[in-house]
């Protein structure tokens, strides 16, 4: 009898915030291994607002992000964490000092960042357990919403079919950064891809889902309806910035950045024809320690 207990680490660096999930792998046998989230850290640091807005990322910025990837690696120390990656996503990508930046981290904290495209962050997401939400008698619309970028993806009977990352995410829209042009190339892919499928349904990704989707009171594995998510919109209008904190409980980084998601789910429903979303809480954090597993996995 073989038993195993393995700790990994994966860190998103995002537009909107950083995140560390810290996860426990249990290999029992030949049994399939069991995946369970040990610790999850959020700090909103939103890059995003210094990239699309200046080009580079601040000074503020970077001492913020050096002091967080060092609490994170004292984190992944303590949890004896085996390995982890490290990956960053559209603000740092388009930063012009995003490489500079890397360096320091890495110098400063031992934190080793790899930047990746949409399409690279599109197939991480992909290696999560997405696949244990999926009905493989159902076509779904994959729509993950971040802070620089969305990423859709066509599932069609429990396989990905086309995938495609776009520039629209909530920071630059609330930057004003997302012009008729672009929505207009997404609509028409998002129309183009779907047209073949007679009926299709969304899954949602990406922390200002995850919140609307708790604020519904729904069950696990239930959808939330298309006229839901427009009530919820229309309702988060009616409160200004400090309401929606102290009235909805949104944390302050979510508050603003809430009412574009919401935008850019319902025109995603809207042009798809989808009527439901599917919010099965999982992001590029838990893609990283899929990946990190299997490359483990495969040394050993």
């Amino acid at each position: 009898m073989s038993f195993e207990i393995r700790k990994y680490g994966a860190i998103d660096i995002g537009s909107n915030a950083i995140r560390l999930l810290i996860a426990t792998v249990t290999l029992y046998n030949k049994e399939p291994p069991v995946f369970k989230k040990t610790s999850l850290v959020r700090v909103p640091i939103r890059l995003g607002q210094d990239v699309f807005t200046t080009g580079d990322i601040s000074q503020e910025n970077i001492f913020r992000l050096v002091k967080s990837m060092k609490s994170f690696q004292l984190l992944m120390d303590v949890h004896k964490v085996k390995t982890y990656q490290a990956y960053a996503t559209s603000a740092m990508r388009e930063a012009q000092n995003g490489k500079e930046v890397v360096q320091q981290i890495e110098k400063e904290s031992g934190i080793q960042i790899d930047i990746i495209d949409g399409s690279h962050e599109a197939a991480i997401i992909a290696m999560t357990d997405l696949h244990a939400s999926l009905d493989a008698s159902k076509v779904f619309l994959y729509v993950d919403v971040g802070g620089g970028s969305t990423e859709f993806t066509v599932f069609a009977y429990g396989k990905a079919v086309v995938s495609k990352s776009f520039k629209i995410g909530t920071v630059r829209l609330l930057n004003d950064m997302v012009n008729k042009t672009l929505w207009d190339q997404a609509e028409r892919w998002i129309k183009e891809v779907t047209a073949p499928y007679e009926h299709l349904d969304l899954i949602g990704s990406g922390g200002n889902i995850n919140n609307i989707f708790k604020s519904s009171g729904k069950g696990v594995g239930r959808p939330i309806s298309y006229f839901y998510l427009v009530n919820y919109y229309e309702q988060l209008q009616n409160y200004n910035y400090e309401e929606r904190v102290y009235h909805l409980n949104l944390n302050h980084d979510r508050a603003d950045v809430i009412i574009p998601a919401c935008r850019i789910y319902l025109r995603a429903m809207k042009w798809s024809k989808a009527k439901n979303i599917y919010v099965p809480k999982i992001g590029l954090t838990d893609g990283i320690i899929k990946s990190v597993f299997n490359s483990d996995h495969q040394i050993i």
